[in-house]
């Protein structure tokens, strides 16, 4: 490293090498050979049933490879430790011995991860879940406070969690998986972050706590799921951009793949209470983008359809009609006839009748489960057609600019009133301009001209008449002169 460069990533690696070669100075030193005897002595009087003694001996031997600052010592010595107490079966004594050792004078940083790391491996082997929740708690009480162990803490809360909610406490669940703010963490590898924080929006659905899923969802950018051509994710080992080591995610973490597609689940759970239909569309669109949907028949035919409902149930927005537009034109659309006839009847211009569209699409629809099935299915079934109704309003305003209003009842096939209704609730919407005179039985779509506008109107009007008479006179004169008339002979 030159002079000046002082950067995180540097200092960190020229710590790790001055405590290579510090331990390497040592190791010439210690006669390992010798202190591995005597921890095997300590072991094989544990197995005759001295546990006392074996666990003095072994605290010794930890104390002074402790106070000579000897990293390898030390860990061998609490290790061995754990291990006899494991052996045992001794679980009161383990909790105690861990907390023993994390709480010794000038322990070492190295000890305390190289034990921590030991003790949750026992985890799935403890005779009770009283006994693995007393170990997890023990465990965090060791890890409070300390970065060098923050992702063991974390993987510690996970575990915890799973429990409280397989006891069906959802509520202690979130509220303990909270607690860790995982965002932080530099040597966490990115897929076990972000499935860390899936996990915490998954809770807080599952409680109906949508505002504070909405925060956590927010954490995880969309730029994350992006992989860089020829890397897969973080290797273990690599330095991150704090300087830090990146760890080796935890076993049977997600992919990135698979953390996406579960990202947009949780995000279309939380359109889903709002209604939001754009954002619900666009979601599915996420996903249908995806290569492992997009490459499986399978799969992406069920998502393409949801797209097209969802964007067909949105409101009539500028965002709406740009999406309908580009799935329309979806070239895997010839492959569902009766989709691509639906976005193109509310593409084109025409009224659409209710009665012969519902007829076309209730099969359709009884087997969209997951769009028109549930607690909201009726919602949206009735959503569906209001979509129409507003569809056909706005063609019938693009063709009169004032009509009866029985004859725009008889064209929506609805009664005057629920005419009147549907197309105040528009005008309120600000989705088009219409006044209803109700004496006379008018519904007027063309907005009133002020002053400068019909002036400017009647002056384009002259201007273009003045026009065509100048032309028409150049004609006359240019027929006069060919045929050589003058104007104005009898």
């Amino acid at each position: 490293m030159s002079l000046g460069e002082f950067t995180a990533a540097n200092i960190a690696i020229d710590q790790d090498k001055k405590e290579e070669e510090a331990a390497a100075k040592k190791k010439a030193f210690v006669d390992y050979s010798k202190l591995e005897a005597e921890v095997a002595a300590n072991k094989e009087l544990a197995g005759k049933g001295k546990l006392t003694e074996a666990l003095e001996g072994l605290l010794n031997l930890e104390k002074q490879q402790r106070l000579a600052e000897d990293v390898t010592g030390t860990k061998l010595a609490c290790t061995a430790i754990l291990d006899v107490l494991f052996e045992a079966k001794e679980w009161a004594q383990l909790n105690e011995h861990i907390l023993l050792l994390a709480k010794r004078r000038s322990q070492l940083k190295q000890a305390v991860t190289a034990f921590v790391r030991q003790a949750m491996g026992y985890m799935d082997q403890t005779p009770d879940k009283a006994t693995k929740v007393e170990l997890i708690k023990t465990l965090q009480s060791v890890t409070e406070g300390k970065i060098y162990v923050e992702i063991e803490r974390a993987r510690l809360t996970r575990r915890l969690a799973s429990i409280k909610e397989a006891e069906g406490n959802i509520n202690e669940a979130a509220d303990i998986l909270q607690e860790v703010a995982v965002e932080t963490f530099g040597a966490m590898a990115k897929t076990e972050k972000i499935a860390f924080i899936l996990e915490q929006v998954r809770l807080c659905l599952d409680r109906k706590d949508f505002i504070r899923a909405q925060i956590l969802a927010r954490k995880v950018s969309t730029r994350a799921f992006a992989e860089i051509p020829g890397k897969k994710g973080e290797a273990a080992g690599e330095v991150g951009i704090e300087g830090t080591i990146i760890e080796a995610a935890e076993p049977g973490t997600p992919s990135l793949q698979e953390l996406k597609l579960t990202y947009y689940h949780h995000l279309i759970r939380y359109h889903a209470h709002n209604n939001n239909y754009l954002e619900i569309c666009r979601c599915y669109k996420a996903i249908y983008e995806t290569d492992s949907v997009a490459n499986d028949p399978e799969q992406w035919i069920p998502v393409l359809k949801k797209i097209v409902w969802f964007v067909v149930l949105a409101s009539t927005s500028s965002d709406q009609i740009t999406l309908l537009t580009n799935t329309a034109a979806d070239k895997k659309l010839g492959e569902l006839p009766l989709y691509k006839d639906l976005l193109t009847t509310f593409i084109t211009k025409e009224v659409v009748w209710w009665s012969v569209l519902k007829d076309t699409y209730a099969g359709e629809m009884e087997a969209e489960a997951e769009v028109f099935g549930g607690e909201a299915g009726k919602q949206r079934r009735d959503d569906f057609r209001l979509r129409v109704i507003e569809h056909n309003i706005l063609v019938i305003s693009k063709y009169y600019s004032r009509i009866q209003t029985a004859r725009l009842a008889t064209l929506l096939d609805l009664s005057p009133l629920d005419t009147e209704k549907y197309l105040a609730d528009m005008v309120v919407a600000k989705a088009l301009y219409a006044k209803v005179d109700r004496p006379a039985g008018i519904v007027r779509f063309a907005p009133p001209k002020s002053a400068e506008e019909m002036l400017n109107t009647w002056s384009g009007s002259i201007t273009k008449l003045l026009n065509v008479v100048e032309r028409s006179c150049q004609q006359i004169q240019k027929e006069s002169m060919v045929h050589k008339v003058p104007i104005g002979a009898a």
